[in-house]
């Protein structure tokens, strides 16, 4: 079985396990013989495209339920495995560990800035929330014309829908932990 048919097969097993369908009530919902479902549960058929938009749409989700892969209830990040986004010649660094997705509506992000270095961030949409908490160094948030210094161990929430800039204010490394939280 392909790794497509595999994704498949278990979301729609998962979907009509947790909504306590039979495959005859699926059947009669979507139009797709028993069978046919069967097999696309145990991998032993490849659906058609035609045949996914027939389940989906008997089934009142979204065509994507049936081809994102699920993700896993426990996940561990290697830091190593992440390729950063730099800034500023590389003396900003930002590693995306959980970068956004729409069902979550935050993205969770650790920067690691060198002495002296600062990064400009336009504003973001309306509502937009930052979390920073700082474990190593100092955070320097420029905001609206003021300076907020974010000590080692302590941590600062601000809107972030206005132009903001992050700077190192420490004489070695700073490292922080961001979440940013999306209103939409």
């Amino acid at each position: 079985m392909d790794e497509m048919s595999h994704i498949i097969s278990e979301n729609l097993k998962k979907i009509r396990k947790d909504n306590k369908w039979s495959l005859d009530t699926v059947s009669d919902m979507t139009g797709v013989s028993k069978s046919m479902l069967g097999q696309i549960e145990r991998g032993e058929s490849s659906p058609t495209i035609a045949t996914l938009w027939k389940i989906a749409t008997g089934l009142h989700i979204s065509f994507t339920a049936l081809l994102e892969q699920a993700e896993q209830e426990t996940e561990i990040i290697h830091k190593d495995t992440i390729q950063p986004l730099l800034s500023d010649a590389g003396h900003f660094r930002l590693y995306p560990f959980f970068p956004y997705q729409k069902q979550r509506r935050f993205e969770m992000l650790s920067i690691e800035m060198d002495k002296d270095s600062c990064s400009i961030s336009e504003a973001h949409e309306a509502g937009t929330e930052e979390i920073v908490m700082v474990y190593e160094g100092c955070f320097l948030l420029e905001l609206d014309g003021i300076s907020y210094r974010v000590e080692k161990g302590d941590a600062i929430r601000f809107s972030a829908d206005r132009p903001h800039t992050y700077r190192n204010g420490a004489e070695g490394l700073t490292r922080i932990c961001m979440l940013i939280y999306y209103q939409t």
